[in-house]
């Protein structure tokens, strides 16, 4: 995978090489394909899987703009984490461009429940995620963590949470050509004794932030970065690609707001009484 600079509203576009074929696939949530096991975008017969790790790693140093070149099916899964692409993209730079970046402020509550599964979005000042998981094993039983996202808090707390999954959901994974490489080294994996990793966890509670990772990298297919609240329940990447579309046919129940980089020094002088909210209000007048 190669990636290079984009100008201002190019957003991230990979580049799908496969023999004489390349096909541009806008990372946007209507070229999502399939949800099953991972996030899939795909077009004219051609897709590429997994890419919420990344896209989280994209949405949490506000890269908007990026071409991604890439010759397989997946992006590299690496060590199931965000923190290696973190690490890549920080190593070479990244350009501030001179254009107001568009924010979806989320305005009216939305939700959607799919049996167990729900998830809904409020308005808040901020871009906050609170996720509860339930898992009938005692290695993850009840897990509940909420953050108001911010670059460093992703980069300590949520990048380094590794994908998880049952031994046999590996098994069917490598079966149906996904996680090919898929191993201890770049998955947290669970048989019915506990956790099979020699190292362990890296947290507690690793489990629900990675599922706040994947919250991240589905939303980041909004197209923008968001203003509101994200509540999930028993999430996955279905019920997050169903509430991204939700939120996308739903224009009355947000707007979208440009902040200059005099208003977003504005913002930070009036955070610690005001938020975003002095913001908002600073943008209008």
């Amino acid at each position: 995978m190669n990636l290079r600079p984009a100008e201002a509203d190019t957003g991230v576009i990979f580049y799908r090489q496969d023999g004489d074929r390349r096909v541009a696939i806008e990372a946007r949530s209507a070229n999502v394909i399939d949800t099953r096991m991972a996030t899939v975008l795909g077009k004219a017969g051609l897709s590429v899987s997994t890419v919420e790790h990344f896209m989280a790693a994209l949405y949490s140093l506000e890269i908007d703009n990026l071409h991604v070149d890439i010759d397989g099916p997946e992006v590299p899964i690496m060590d199931g984490s965000a923190e290696p692409f973190l690490k890549a993209l920080r190593s070479v730079g990244i350009r501030t461009l001179t254009k107001s970046r568009a924010y979806l402020a989320i305005r009216k509550p939305l939700s959607f429940i799919d049996g167990e599964k729900r998830i809904n979005i409020i308005p808040s000042r901020f871009f906050r995620i609170t996720s509860d998981i339930a898992f009938d094993h005692p290695s993850i039983a009840l897990q509940h963590r909420s953050i108001k996202h911010s670059t460093e808090l992703f980069s300590k707390e949520i990048a380094p949470a590794r994908t998880f999954g049952f031994l046999e959901e590996v098994e069917f994974l490598k079966a149906n050509g996904l996680a090919r490489g898929g191993s201890l080294e770049n998955a947290i994996v669970i048989d019915k004794k506990g956790v099979m990793n020699p190292d362990g966890l890296r947290f507690n509670d690793e489990f629900v932030r990675h599922k706040i990772l994947d919250t991240i990298g589905d939303f980041s297919l909004i197209g923008y970065p968001v203003l509101g609240h994200i509540r999930t329940y028993k999430s996955g990447h279905d019920i997050n690609h169903l509430m991204v579309e939700k939120i996308l046919a739903s224009p009355d129940h947000w707007q979208l707001v440009e902040f200059n980089d005099e208003e977003l020094r504005h913002a930070a002088r009036v955070e610690s009484s005001e938020g975003l909210h002095g913001l908002l209000a600073y943008n209008k007048a």
